[in-house]
């Protein structure tokens, strides 16, 4: 088995996809109702919801993730923290070092989906 990559549900594509592609600084490719972009070999993807109910049927709640965190590793925390510090507006921890020594700060995308920048400390590299 091999973990393909994570879908994001959102009730606006291009605006979400305009976030992630200043966010991951990589373009995306796709159309209004999905979007995949490619960072370091994994894939995230971006769907409508009403292209999610269209193929697979069901009620899609946009927005509503409260428990899964997208986690990004990068070089520096810091650095990053101030490249995208007017892209974000929902912070939930600024840079800081965490127990277990890696340095990550956290922040909310424009639906509310949490995602963290971390860089491992030089142990867990």
């Amino acid at each position: 088995m091999k973990f393909a990559y994570t879908r994001l549900v959102t009730e606006d594509v291009p605006k979400l996809a305009a976030f992630y592609e200043k966010l991951l600084a990589t373009p995306s490719t796709g159309n209004d109702d999905y979007v995949e972009f490619r960072p370091g070999g994994a894939i995230l993807a971006l769907a409508s919801r009403k292209a999610c109910e269209f193929m697979h049927g069901g009620d899609w709640v946009a927005g509503s993730n409260q428990s899964a965190i997208l986690e990004f590793q990068v070089d520096d925390v810091d650095r990053e923290r101030d490249r995208i510090d007017t892209l974000v507006t929902n912070w939930l921890q600024q840079p800081k070092d965490m127990p277990w020594g890696n340095r990550s700060m956290l922040f909310c995308d424009p639906d509310g989906n949490m995602i963290n920048f971390f860089r491992p400390s030089a142990a867990n590299s």
